[in-house]
């Protein structure tokens, strides 16, 4: 008894996690409590592209179509939809009695003013904005899109399940400034969000929301009926891997989100606690450059990391013997159609630093400072950070490697100032593989320039690539397109993929209906 006390204690003082919250709980049984992959440091899922705040965002918001496991547009809050016979008009009817959580009644002029502020953050939304000639709300349930030209994934667009999700918010919210988090967090889905108890760093709490209607169909991936069974579901944050697996094995939470692959084994052993892999497709680890300032705006010098680089360094310091990976050499996620490994002759050859070396000298290179964001809380990324710091030293870099936690980091990349006014040249992250499947979503190698994701890469050949994608109207058609995209971009290099793997959840045995996502949906799922 007296070590439980003591680790509640340590819990209690490291994290905040289990501090009592200011009103008085439900019964434990109708309460969820989980440890999310990292601390919620933005809350606008419209503003970030965090997985933490989308999954943040499935619990509070609602989305007008949604991706099934055979990753179909379905509707959900949508009945239905109609598209003219000149492909121009796309037509999408609400559903009937919807409410958002302050009770004001879903409107479709929310809905063209939320898919309109999305559309100028997501670079999936930013291609399919250009072809929009107006989003409009004739009626109160009825969302017209009027084209200047046919966008056959338009549904895809809006429907994506990843990396800023097309959620739906009140108009008053949505017309605020896209560069600007939301001032509050109202949206239709089936949980609440408690702002009275959310303690930045220590607990996100939410309350399911009385008033929502799930589709009459069971659930399927993002898709189908979220029928909420708990009331209540509870953030905990807890950064130390240690003190989470802790507070699984003991029952004190309910559910960690991403497992240390080191802790599987012990976990795996544990009589109550159920691991499994979190989703079948899998994860990304990337490498970001800083395209804006030198060393890394010099295409040559990009290459130059590459020729060093061996994804098996980096998927072993992530994931060691106890989560599968694999190399890698696409700029989508391997395994799925029109992916072929283009960069196989760059990344799976035997490494030789000396020429890597000497193609760095070549390519001008003048020993700028190379400043390498790495946060030291987020077990999935900061190895990556170690291996590149000492893979850019041994080649010629003059690394920086200044260590941060996530929400630092995740503040800090948004600036484009040079080195020396606090700016940054890589930081690594993670994305999951179905955000990236085709050219519309993969943001990552999208040449957006100044509007793009963070990093600013700027490629006016794929961008009109791109748009070639959304007319492709053959197989043949888009695996020529994915070939050009991925041979511009091994030429150019947005980004480094630094191999695929399969992360782990683990949650109490008890718990059941967990739906294999890559964020943690809080629906469907029970305690039995």
């Amino acid at each position: 008894m007296a070590g439980k006390l003591n680790r509640r204690g340590f819990l209690v003082a490291s994290a905040g996690a289990l501090t009592a919250p200011a009103i008085a709980q439900p019964a434990r049984a109708r309460t969820l409590r989980m440890v999310p992959q990292a601390n919620l440091t933005a809350l606008d899922p419209i503003w970030t592209t965090a997985s933490v705040t989308t999954g943040h965002g499935y619990a509070v918001f609602d989305t007008l179509y949604s991706l099934d496991s055979q990753l179909r547009a379905k509707p959900q809050m949508a009945e239905g939809h109609e598209v003219s016979a000149d492909q121009l008009t796309w037509t999408i009817k609400l559903r009937p009695g919807l409410k958002f959580h302050d009770g004001e009644p879903v409107l479709a002029r929310d809905c063209t003013s939320s898919l309109i502020r999305w559309a100028k953050r997501d670079s999936f939304g930013q291609t399919l904005a250009r072809f929009v000639d107006a989003w409009e709300a004739p009626d109160d349930r009825t969302i017209r899109i009027r084209l200047k030209k046919p966008f056959a994934p338009l549904l895809d667009a809006i429907a994506k399940p990843a990396s800023m999700v097309a959620f739906i918010m009140p108009e008053r919210l949505a017309k605020t400034d896209a560069m600007t988090q939301v001032s509050e967090m109202v949206g239709s889905g089936p949980f609440r969000f408690l702002k009275d108890e959310f303690v930045a760093g220590s607990r996100v709490a939410y309350a399911r929301n009385e008033a929502y209607v799930a589709r009459d169909e069971p659930a399927d991936f993002m898709a189908g009926g979220k029928r909420a069974h708990f009331d209540r579901i509870e953030w905990q944050i807890i950064p130390d891997a240690s003190t989470a697996a802790a507070a699984l094995r003991s029952g004190e939470v309910d559910w960690w989100e991403f497992t240390l692959p080191d802790l599987n084994p012990s976990l795996s052993a544990t009589r109550g606690v159920t691991v499994s892999q979190i989703d079948a497709m899998g994860f990304i680890s990337i490498l970001r450059f800083n395209h804006l300032h030198p060393p890394f705006n010099n295409a040559a010098i990009r290459r130059a990391v590459l020729m060093a680089l061996d994804q098996a360094d980096y998927m072993r310091a992530v994931n060691g013997d106890n989560v599968k990976w694999q190399r890698c050499a696409s700029m989508f996620p391997c395994g799925i159609p029109f992916s072929p490994e283009l960069g196989a002759s760059l990344l799976n050859t035997p490494r030789d630093l000396a020429k890597a070396r000497e193609a760095l000298k070549a390519a001008g290179y003048n020993g700028e400072k190379v400043v390498l964001m790495n946060p030291a809380d987020f077990p999935s990324i900061a190895p990556l950070g170690d291996v590149t710091a000492d893979l850019l030293k041994k080649i010629g870099f003059n690394v920086d490697m200044q260590t941060m936690d996530w929400g630092t980091l995740g503040q800090r990349r948004i600036s484009k100032a040079p080195i020396d006014q606090g700016g940054w040249s890589i930081f690594h992250t993670w994305t999951t593989s179905v955000s990236i499947t085709n050219p519309g979503l993969n943001y990552y190698l999208r040449g957006q320039g100044a509007a793009g994701w963070f990093g600013w890469y700027e490629n006016a050949k794929i961008e009109d690539l791109t748009d070639d994608w959304t007319r492709a109207a053959t197989d043949a058609d888009k695996s020529r397109v994915f070939d050009a995209i991925q041979t511009e971009a091994w030429a150019t290099l947005p980004f480094v993929p630094l191999g695929q793997y399969f992360p782990t959840t683990a949650h109490r045995s008890n718990i059941e209906g967990r739906i294999a996502a890559t964020n943690a949906i809080p629906w469907n799922i029970r305690r039995v």
